[in-house]
């Protein structure tokens, strides 16, 4: 391990220091007396060649999209164009202020008002609210909208969603935030909605369905129509958790196959760096009679002026982020979708299901994959089940061996209804060449499994840390260096 930058400290060294203050006034007089610190922070005292050669360091040990591939499945791990990484810090943009008068705002309002529009227009929707900073939290506030819509309808009764087995962990946590009760129903054999199982489920008490489509296995979910129908015939609404968007667009309009609300994970779909948790954007969309409960304030126009809109206050569910969502999210979004144009979202797509293909075909020999005999969408799943039967090496093994490769690991033990999974996406910025790198890697790795299982199971032995007690770290997490 290398030192912290607490264990480089050296009394006196400085990296940089202040002019001397011309302004006749201390500090003290400004700040309130229980504010201010009764003893000096324990700083690090570093040069400022100490403080870019750490953190040069510590950038150079971790993975991100820049250094290698990042097949994560499920979070979408594309490459995002530096242009909107330059245009976002324009001034006019990075001094804005959100108490500024909408007055001296109107080019900010026009681009929210102008991805409102986009964002309905590429998913079949009436009206769309930029002001969820993140997927789950567009989840919430879909589900807060569809209580909104019982509520007013006096259907007191509905207390049920019902979900597959195979959706997102955020799901049930979001059905449960906003007080209703999950029912989750199977998968059939082809890893889609059993809809016998769902028929089973449908009564009154059904307030909606929340569906991933592609669903978490990568897999296209044909029978749309017909579960909507279903739903609908009860009074319940269908909500699409639109996470895995980034495979339908330019082809597929969700509110037009039956979805009534939907969320965007514009940090995957339209281009923000999002390793590391973050920062998102979770906007959501919904059908023109639900407009009426979405949070205030929309951005709205008049004339050629763009203004913030409160007119359905009296029946919107309120607020859920402070100010108006995360707004250079939003801007990287709209520059990503005014840069591609329709031709460009469908290109996304196309390379995004091709890659994903050409991945799972190369690897079917190697690794067993439960649901191959249809094409897969933008990601797809493996497991260890053939290395396991010869070695008992163990999906975590493979993963770890991955990341001696050079690579980062897909995401494994998910989806949980397929035994020991491990989800591969490709993203559609992935060339030929990189991608028959990272083929070539994983099947020497299936080979080491047969011949030298032990290399696998001290994996990684390449990495700046080896294999950490996960369980550990997250029960007995320290992160504190005492000084």
């Amino acid at each position: 391990m290398s030192k912290t930058i607490f264990e480089k400290n050296s009394s006196g060294r400085k990296g940089y220091t202040l002019p001397k203050s011309d302004v006749n006034l201390k500090l003290e007089d400004c700040v309130p007396q229980n504010y201010l610190r009764k003893e000096e922070a324990k700083l690090p005292e570093v040069s400022e060649l100490d403080v870019m050669r750490h953190f040069l360091e510590l950038s150079q040990k971790n993975h991100c999209i820049e250094k290698g591939f990042y097949p994560l499945g499920s979070c979408t791990m594309k490459y995002n164009p530096q242009v909107n990484e330059v245009l976002v810090r324009n001034k006019g943009i990075l001094n804005l202020h959100p108490f500024q008068d909408e007055d001296t705002v109107q080019g900010a309002l026009r681009i929210l008002f102008d991805l409102q529009q986009d964002l309905a227009e590429i998913s079949g929707f009436s009206n769309v609210t930029l002001q969820p900073v993140a997927g789950a939290h567009g989840e919430f506030t879909g589900l807060k909208i569809m209580r909104a819509y019982h509520e007013a309808k006096g259907n007191s009764h509905k207390k049920k969603i019902i979900l597959p087995d195979s959706a997102h962990g955020t799901n049930p946590a979001s059905v449960s935030l906003v007080g209703y009760k999950m029912v989750e129903i199977k998968s059939n054999e082809k890893g889609m909605v059993d809809i016998e199982d769902l028929k089973a489920h449908i009564d009154d008490k059904v307030a909606g369905f929340m569906l991933t489509n592609p669903n978490t296995l990568g897999i296209f979910e044909t029978q749309i129509e017909e579960i909507a129908k279903l739903v609908h015939s009860v009074d319940g609404l269908m909500y699409m958790d639109g996470a895995n968007f980034n495979a339908l667009m330019g082809y597929i309009k969700p509110g037009e196959i039956g979805f009534d609300i939907m969320h965007y994970n514009l940090h995957k779909t339209f281009s923000t760096p999002h390793g590391g948790g973050g920062p998102g954007s979770g906007p959501i969309g919904v059908r023109s009679d639900l407009a009426k409960f979405l949070p205030v304030p929309m951005i709205s126009k008049n004339g050629n002026k763009y203004y913030f809109d409160y007119s359905h206050k009296e029946t919107s569910i309120g607020k859920v982020h402070s100010f108006f969502g995360n707004f250079a999210v939003n801007v990287r979004a709209y520059i990503y979708l005014k840069m591609l144009g329709s031709e460009g979202l469908k290109r996304v797509a196309e390379n995004a299901l091709i890659n994903a293909n050409y991945v799972m075909k190369k690897l079917e020999n190697h690794y067993y994959i439960p649901y191959k005999d249809i094409f897969c969408m933008h990601e797809f799943v493996a497991n260890n089940k053939w290395q396991k039967e010869k070695s008992g090496v163990k999906t975590l093994d493979l993963a770890k061996r991955i990341l001696d490769k050079g690579f980062h690991a897909p995401t494994i033990y998910f989806p949980l209804i397929v035994s020991e999974a491990m989800m591969i996406e490709p993203t559609e910025t992935e060339s030929k060449e990189t991608l028959d790198e990272f083929i070539e890697a994983m099947i020497e790795i299936a080979r080491e499994s047969e011949d030298n299982p032990e290399i696998l199971k001290n994996a990684p032995i390449n990495t700046p840390v080896k294999r950490v007690d996960d369980t550990l770290a997250v029960r007995q997490l320290n992160v504190k260096f005492e000084m």
